[in-house]
């Protein structure tokens, strides 16, 4: 039958198939040609990085209150083969804030927060090529830093896609002890800062103790440690010096009461400090004359001073807790001193000279040129000048003798010199001679 209308047919292509059990198979080989360094195109992420404050090379210690922003200076570089993905992570404190980043040339780099504490810049989008490197510095707020770690730490890791050999230079470690820059000054006050004692004052106007015949002057002392900022202020130490002896062998005059950090409880402490024997009444000759040459030598001015050298004197040490800006720490001493002690010394004016120093602790550093970080407070012991009693009499009895004696004296050394041995005879007869004489020139005249 003839074939109506055929046209010519294409050319057959071979149809690859393949039946369950028929070894009917054509297999096809794929090379992909690919450029590595390595055999698993491994990336060689490398990190390098700097701590910056204020436009400066890393200092010793961040002072808080002093610089605002710190800067990272990064640079990443690739050593190995192309690397996929590039990102770097920051991990930081919640108290530090992220500003921004910057580049000296536009690289590609991206930055975004995914949390307060988290950043991740993306580097060389979407693979970071062979042998090359980047600088950038992302820049944080540390305005907001309360100090309560020892550091400033930023932890920076750098990731890709890729396989990577070595880990150990992808990470950073950019830390910084954080100190609080601070002004801290002392001021004083003691009450009352004169009084007067001797043998004829009253006893009412002084403190007994039980068992004890001394009299104590009640002495109360106060300083307050203010922070004058720029930041809080960790903690400090007060140190109190009392001169305590009127030479460098003898008894101590004060007793401590009382010391105590007020404002809050729990804020300080004062190291303890006790009198083992308060009432100390030194042992000398009390003869009359030894009371009466005390009493006229008794004048001129002693100043006992614990910056003068040979000078024995009681330190209190303070402790105190942190402080906030303007923050004062009141430090109360309620001391009794011995006016035993005094009544033996030949000073009319003894002047005593309190001095306070604070220093902050090691996580604060003070402000150059600032304020004053001690003080003196002086109070002065007025000796009455009034002898006792009996000295009294001694001294009119005495007057009156040495009068006696002088007039005795004076009387002896006129007889000598014969002021009481007057020729009373040949004055007699002379001022008689002189009277025969007148009424002689008297007759004469009569009888002319």
């Amino acid at each position: 039958m003839p074939l109506i209308g055929l046209r010519e047919l294409p050319a057959l292509t071979p149809v690859l198939r393949w039946r369950k059990g028929n070894k009917i198979a054509v297999r096809n080989e794929t090379w992909f040609e690919k450029n590595c360094l390595s055999d698993d195109c491994a990336a060689d992420l490398r990190l390098h990085g700097k701590l910056l404050l204020s436009g400066m090379h890393v200092k010793p210690h961040l002072a808080l209150g002093a610089v605002r922003n710190v800067s990272l200076n990064i640079t990443i570089s690739n050593a190995g083969d192309d690397a996929y993905d590039t990102n770097i992570h920051f991990n930081f404190s919640r108290e530090v804030f992220y500003i921004n980043f910057w580049q000296k040339e536009d690289k590609g780099i991206s930055c975004g927060l995914v949390d307060l504490d988290f950043l991740v810049c993306r580097v060389g989008f979407p693979f970071m090529r062979a042998q090359t490197k980047y600088h950038f510095a992302v820049i944080f707020d540390t305005s907001k830093l309360s100090g309560d770690n020892e550091t400033l730490q930023f932890l920076v890791q750098a990731k890709s896609a890729n396989p990577e050999h070595k880990l150990s230079d992808n990470f950073l470690d950019l830390s910084i002890p954080l100190i609080h820059e601070t002004d801290t000054t002392l001021t004083g006050m003691v009450t009352p800062n004169s009084f007067v004692y001797g043998n004829t004052i009253d006893a009412s106007r002084f403190v007994l103790l039980e068992d004890m015949e001394c009299n104590f002057q009640p002495l109360n002392l106060t300083f307050q440690a203010i922070n004058k900022g720029p930041s809080r202020l960790p903690g400090s130490t007060v140190d109190i010096r009392i001169p305590n002896r009127l030479a460098g062998s003898g008894p101590d005059m004060f007793h401590v009461i009382e010391t105590q950090v007020s404002v809050a409880a729990g804020r300080g402490n004062c190291t303890p400090h006790r009198n083992p024997t308060p009432c100390t009444i030194p042992q000398e000759k009390e003869s009359i004359f030894h009371s009466i040459f005390s009493f006229f030598t008794k004048s001129g001015r002693k100043v006992l001073d614990c910056d003068r050298p040979g000078r024995a004197c009681m330190t209190i040490t303070c402790t105190l807790g942190p402080q906030f800006i303007d923050e004062a720490l009141s430090i109360d001493l309620k001391l009794l001193l011995n006016t035993e002690i005094l009544k033996r010394d030949s000073s009319s004016v003894i002047q005593f000279v309190t001095r306070g120093s604070v220093q902050v602790n090691d996580r604060a550093a003070e402000v150059p040129n600032g304020l004053q970080n001690d003080i003196s407070l002086v109070f002065e012991a007025l000796h009455s000048q009034e002898p006792r009693g009996y000295v009294v009499g001694w001294i009119i009895a005495i007057s009156l003798l040495v009068g006696i004696l002088i007039f005795l004296l004076l009387a002896v050394l006129l007889w000598k010199v014969g002021f009481f041995r007057r020729r009373y005879r040949e004055i007699i007869e002379a001022e008689k001679n002189r009277n025969d004489s007148d009424e002689s020139w008297d007759w004469m005249e009569k009888s002319h």
